[in-house]
């Protein structure tokens, strides 16, 4: 049975695309397909159904899975050993976090390590909504809460802060605020209520519930930058809005004001062996670890 075949037939199975799992694969759509027809005519039986929305596993794909999985984790096995992987990292990782901490905190020092590996390319899912390592959309993930379930190895990455901010020019043309109750009658900047990809973006539910918003974003970039131009009032990670000089903070001595949220980063256990990975993950924590004072706003 030829390995390959069962490459994509993995691909698929954790994708369901075939466009998903071609782009993982670096090869046309019609290669998987014709590896998965192939793999299908090897085994005597369907293995994916075919729907609208990609292609779902038959019973028969269900079973075949985890054997395959198996023979993977094997052949990476052998493959960080061999000798040409230790002569310098190689290949593609794929990280997906949050659109902020992706854009400003990872961005600008993964592509200096890139550059120190120039066997290694590092794709960046700088992203406003959850990236999904079940769905095989990316290597690692940074997210906002800890996976509950699946075959992942788990770390707490870093706790970060978040406050409340307004330009200096929305302060000087509006009421003066200075308690909780100043808020009243003030316009806010949030996020989607209803496209909120985590319970742990609803930051105003025990702060303050807005008569007005002069902007409701996905991104959180762009609430930053109508902040910025004096649109309204919100909250934002310090290590986003303490390097805006033109912000202040509003309420600082407030509790409520004053947010923690955590950033967790988990991978597939199959993963865990590979030495790219493995860089990677390492290079991840030192990189929060040397950032801790910015992500804490001290």
């Amino acid at each position: 049975m030829d390995w390959d075949n069962l490459r994509y037939f993995l691909e698929l199975a954790r994708s369901g695309t075939l466009m998903s799992a071609a782009r993982r694969l670096e090869v046309d759509h019609t290669t998987v397909a014709r590896r998965i027809q192939a793999l299908e005519k090897e085994v005597g039986t369907p293995l994916f159904s075919r729907e609208a929305g990609g292609h779902r596993l038959t019973e028969a794909g269900r079973r075949l899975q985890p054997q395959v999985e198996s023979m993977e984790s094997a052949f990476q096995a052998v493959a960080s050993t061999a000798p040409a992987a230790q002569q310098g990292l190689s290949g593609v990782v794929r990280i997906g976090a949050t659109e902020g901490f992706g854009t400003v905190i990872l961005a600008p020092r993964l592509s200096l390590f890139a550059r120190q590996h120039p066997g290694l390319t590092i794709d960046l899912l700088a992203m406003p909504r959850l990236v999904h390592l079940s769905r095989r959309e990316a290597d690692i993930v940074i997210s906002l809460e800890r996976p509950a379930r699946g075959a992942v190895v788990v770390t707490k990455l870093t706790d970060y802060t978040l406050r409340l901010y307004a330009a200096k020019a929305y302060l000087s043309q509006h009421k003066p605020i200075q308690a909780r109750e100043d808020l009243r009658g003030h316009s806010f900047i949030s996020y989607v209520d209803d496209l909120l990809f985590s319970k742990e973006l609803q930051y105003l539910d025990d702060l303050h519930k807005p008569d007005a918003f002069a902007l409701r974003s996905t991104s959180i970039l762009a609430q930053h930058r109508a902040t910025a131009a004096g649109a309204g009032i919100a909250v934002l990670p310090a290590f986003i809005a303490d390097e805006d000089k033109s912000l202040r903070r509003v309420l600082p001595e407030l509790p409520q004001a004053n947010l923690t949220r955590t950033f967790w980063m988990s991978m597939p256990v199959e993963n865990k062996q590979l030495a790219r990975m493995q860089a990677v993950w390492g290079f991840l924590r030192e990189t929060v670890e040397a950032q801790r004072k910015i992500l804490m706003g001290l």
